[in-house]
């Protein structure tokens, strides 16, 4: 039987070790909890498009736990940043290509955007009309001329209208996502088309961004369709997701909103987040 010496040494040495696990584990969420890997996962056929989060040991990995994470409380960085600007200026106009995708558009009828002679200057302004309020986008051609031209296609065919935000993650990638009219994160337009990124390109609040499944291994493109998010806050990416606008500070407010009431976990533990327990509804989209 262990005397009272040895049993204080091996509480010590146990609190020595608690003590180096708590301050690894802080060092983990400096560098890797806030930090969202670019690797893009095949889910369920035709794919899911999707911003994934880092994997972090101490991350609940069960729904319950999950769900209690979302609940907790929610800290939103305030400060709106400027779009980036492209080290170097694009062509003016562009030409864009849409291929066909695997698997058919979410709705039916939907039809790609025309690919020649794309601006790629100036803006345009969209309104979307949702059940929580008006948001406000900037649409920015000279970031991403496609991006913005099939955006535009498929407001003006009405393929945005009823669909719901299907996804928020509220810790470490603080973003909403939405375009899905499935709301299952696997649907698209019909068409694909590629990155309009560069290597120095990197996230803030307020950004509008494409969400994606990755590359295609067969035509090496990239998978941009009809799903974007929104970054309300934190989101310290790889430069792999098309940012081609932004939205208003009133609008980033009813996200907030969206945000605090946490989500249902549904995504975690990977990629992360879970659909709103605040619904967001677009009614109609509109751009001028």
């Amino acid at each position: 039987m262990p005397t009272n010496v040895q049993r204080r040494e091996q509480a010590k040495r146990k609190l020595e070790r608690q003590l180096a696990r708590r301050v690894e584990r802080a060092k983990r969420r400096r560098t890797v909890a806030i930090i969202a890997t670019a690797t893009a996962v095949v889910l369920v056929a035709g794919g899911v498009y999707f911003i994934a989060f880092a994997n972090d040991p101490d991350t609940p990995t069960d729904a319950a736990a999950a769900s209690s994470t979302s609940a907790a409380p929610v800290d939103i960085p305030t400060e709106v940043l400027p779009l980036p600007t492209r080290p170097t200026a694009l062509a003016n106009p562009v030409n864009c290509e849409y291929p066909a995708s695997s698997e058919p558009a979410a709705k039916e009828g939907t039809k790609a955007p025309e690919a020649a002679g794309i601006a790629s200057t100036g803006t345009a302004a969209a309104t979307v009309k949702a059940n929580i309020g008006e948001l406000k986008l900037t649409l920015d051609r000279a970031l991403a001329p496609c991006t913005v031209n099939s955006f535009i296609s498929l407001a003006e065919q009405g393929y945005y209208d009823g669909t719901t935000c299907h996804r928020i993650g509220t810790q470490g990638l603080q973003m909403l996502q939405c375009g899905d009219p499935t709301g299952s994160g696997s649907g698209g337009p019909g068409y694909t088309f590629d990155n309009e990124t560069w290597p120095e390109l990197t996230y803030g609040r307020g950004y509008l961004a494409m969400a994606n499944a990755g590359t295609d291994e067969q035509t090496k493109k990239g998978t941009n369709g009809s799903q974007f998010f929104i970054v309300f806050g934190e989101a310290q990416l790889p430069p792999d997701y098309t940012v081609f606008g932004s939205l208003d500070e009133e609008g980033l407010k009813l996200v907030d909103d969206v945000a605090r009431a946490g989500h249902d976990g549904s995504f975690d533990p990977s990629p992360g987040g879970g659909k709103p327990n605040k619904e967001v509804k677009f009614e109609t989209v509109t751009v001028a």
